[in-house]
């Protein structure tokens, strides 16, 4: 797994990655792990263009099947990821809209708030995001749409 965070999102991605070590994952830290300010658009741009440039295995996934972004709000973080080619990132305020970021979207990277109050834990929604697998058939139809958008 990647993920990678801004100063307002450390003390969450140390529970992500707590979480997903429990889950039997590997987990490449690519965030920082102090509170001094950086700028979430270089962290998504460092994040994403890892998950998209991971040489692939023989597996029919590559060694990163999607990553985690996290910054205050999870606001930024997406809208910058989202500006990267190849990449469609969900920002799910719970664990239905986890999973139909997933199923529907078929997402390869999923934001998060450090500064967020969420009414689900953030662990459940992740773990609806892994869980979940793309759907194909009509919804394959509009991420195609979605991606031609890129031009």
């Amino acid at each position: 797994m990647l993920i990678g965070n801004d100063h307002g999102a450390v003390d969450l991605k140390v529970r992500l990655i707590n979480h997903l070590e429990k889950r039997g994952y590997t987990v490449e830290n690519c965030g920082v792990d102090r509170d001094d300010s950086v700028d979430y658009p270089d962290i998504a741009r460092l994040v994403c263009t890892r998950l998209l440039e991971a040489p692939r295995q023989e597996q029919e996934e590559g060694p990163f099947d999607f990553a985690i972004l996290c910054c205050g709000t999870g606001i930024g973080i997406s809208i910058a990821a989202n500006k990267i080619q190849g990449i469609r990132c969900a920002l799910p305020q719970n664990i239905f809209a986890a999973t139909m970021a997933r199923e529907h979207n078929d997402a390869n990277a999923i934001a998060f708030g450090g500064r967020i109050a969420y009414e689900e834990p953030v662990e459940a929604m992740l773990d609806a995001f892994i869980d979940a697998r793309h759907q194909g058939g009509r919804h394959q139809i509009r991420v195609q749409k979605i991606m031609d958008l890129e031009g």
